[in-house]
């Protein structure tokens, strides 16, 4: 999955029914607390097993920032923060910090006894490197920190962001996927991309890199040196690569792996692997990123740079049928650029509904002279190729011709990060506050080649970037939600894209694997308290 990031609120995943129950099936063991009310004690040792889908395409999270990117090397990177499900901040690199009155000064306390993998310490001038790092490399974080005035380290173990002015959600910008931290002593007065550290990633976090062979499996190591006490207990992670979705489903069937994140098997096996014996299955760990899915319509050229015809193709899609038949009723249909479970989204500002006769009507209106189109899926398997048939299928109806372009997955980064497509699918994080993870795919700022998750559309209106803008500086939550409701509304009238679900993706594991999801990004950095009952 792409988890943008992908592979962002307090997003509290409700799947319907026994697919969601956090307890296990079929005469399995509940997973905590357990008998009399009282928890077990973690047990150290043991290795997990568990599917990585697809294989990534690297693990330096300061370059890429895919979902399987972010599921592995969130254990091995870490960020200054961590933050639990309901996105309150904890320690991470940072033991401690402060908001100074004014809301621009955040001073953090660095952990004095974190060293990355190769044993040089972990300091302030890490953080100080990787920030300028990934305003280069990582559109997120460049968007995260472009209010930031200046950034000082008073010692080693103390670093200052100054704000030019008020950023309502800057204390939620710093979990592994959208600041990780990068060592200073590998990458300074390196090209960033051709570093051979990219292929050994160092980080500070619980496990280490030790191996990957590709088509098999990804292996990491516990950091014998990690500056949580006690932590982490397992021995070692195999992120094992099983490219078949059924042969996925039937290595958790036959315990050669033992977790299932959320993605890894086709929506329709996960009732099923739901209810084996010793099973329990979660909807939590995705509070922090609100999955979003949608269409990019390419607005520089051709039939999608037409406003009616992006808003007959919003009206072309029938986001019921893809919900219960192609995700097996997990998720619901996306009304416009906010998720339902991020801040500031109001419901009465309109919506597409399925409307074929209208989508004819606007393609009309816009001049359609019935040029083939390409569809670009996102290449995760066979659900997102039954979508983009049944999109493909929903166009034609009324009278859009498209033809379906499959690549793999560093295909289809490069060619939405080159603009190289007509229609493409994807789906990216909101990270709890529209400033955060929304802003980022509509304004005008964030339009640059070389990213897949950033303004790929090519959507461009200063009104937009005005009421973004004005938003993520506002204090006041009213102030706020006044100014994203006039950019919904703008955004729902341009229909730079066409919105289509919100996702859910429950986490099936064995009963005997304890505390792995505790946090608001679950899987991506849960392996540090996770647990193997023995």
């Amino acid at each position: 999955m792409i988890r943008l990031a992908a592979a962002g609120t307090a997003l509290l995943l409700t799947l319907a029914g026994a697919v969601l129950a956090q307890t296990p099936k079929a005469g399995g063991v509940a997973q905590a607390p357990k008998a009399g009310g009282i928890a077990q004690v973690p047990k150290a040792g043991g290795i997990a097993n568990a599917i990585i889908q697809p294989e990534p395409p690297g693990l330096m999270l300061g370059l890429l920032q895919n979902g399987p990117t972010q599921m592995v090397a969130g254990n091995i990177y870490e960020g200054l923060l961590r933050y639990s499900e309901s996105l309150e901040p904890r320690p991470g690199l940072a033991e401690s910090w402060e908001v100074g009155p004014d809301g621009r000064t955040y001073t953090f306390h660095l952990v004095r006894n974190a060293t990355w993998h190769d044993g040089k310490p972990f300091t302030a001038e890490d953080v100080l490197f990787s920030v300028e790092f990934l305003k280069q490399t990582h559109p997120r974080a460049r968007a995260n920190m472009a209010k930031v005035a200046s950034l000082t380290a008073p010692d080693p173990y103390t670093v200052v962001f100054t704000l030019s002015e008020p950023f309502g959600p800057f204390l939620g910008v710093f979990e592994v996927g959208s600041l990780p931290m990068i060592p200073k002593h590998l990458y300074a007065g390196t090209d960033y991309k051709t570093n051979p550290a990219n292929t050994t990633p160092i980080g500070t976090g619980p496990f280490l890199f030790k191996e990957w062979k590709k088509g098999a499996y990804i292996r990491l190591v516990k950091n014998p040196a990690y500056h949580v006490a006690g932590r982490p207990y397992l021995d070692e992670i195999y992120w094992h690569v099983i490219p078949d979705a059924a042969s996925r489903a039937v290595a958790f069937e036959t315990g050669k792996v033992d977790i299932l994140p959320g993605g890894s098997v086709e929506n329709f096996d996960v009732p099923r692997l739901s209810q084996l014996k010793g099973a329990c299955v979660t909807g939590k760990g995705w509070e922090f990123f609100g999955p979003h899915s949608w269409l990019w319509l390419n607005n520089r050229q051709g039939p999608t740079a037409s406003k009616a015809f992006r808003q007959a193709v919003s009206y072309a899609i029938d986001r019921d049928f893809a919900r219960d038949v192609i995700w097996n009723g997990l998720g619901k249909p996306a009304i416009g650029p906010i998720s339902s479970s991020t801040r500031f989204f109001n419901p009465g500002l309109g919506r597409y509904a399925y409307d074929p006769a209208k989508a004819k009507a606007l393609l009309k209106e816009s001049g359609y002279k019935g040029e083939t189109l390409r569809l670009l899926p996102v290449p995760y398997g066979e659900t997102w190729q039954r979508w983009a048939e049944a999109v493909k299928q929903n166009l034609e109806d009324v009278g859009i011709r498209t033809e379906i372009f499959a690549t793999d997955v560093a295909g289809w980064n490069q060619k939405t990060s080159d603009w190289d497509y007509d229609i493409a699918f994807t789906y990216l994080y909101q990270y709890g506050d529209p400033a955060l993870g929304v802003a980022r795919n509509y304004v005008s700022s964030q339009i640059a080649k070389g990213s897949p998750f950033n303004n790929v559309e090519g959507y461009a209106n200063p009104a937009v970037d005005e009421a973004f803008a004005q938003a993520a500086a506002a204090v006041s939550p009213a102030e706020r939600q006044a100014l994203y409701d006039r950019a919904q509304t703008t955004l729902i009238e341009d229909a730079p894209v066409a919105w289509l679900l919100e996702l859910q993706f429950p986490t099936i594991t064995r009963c005997k694997v304890h505390d792995l999801v505790t946090t608001g990004i679950g899987v991506n950095d849960g392996f540090r308290d996770a647990w193997i009952e023995r």
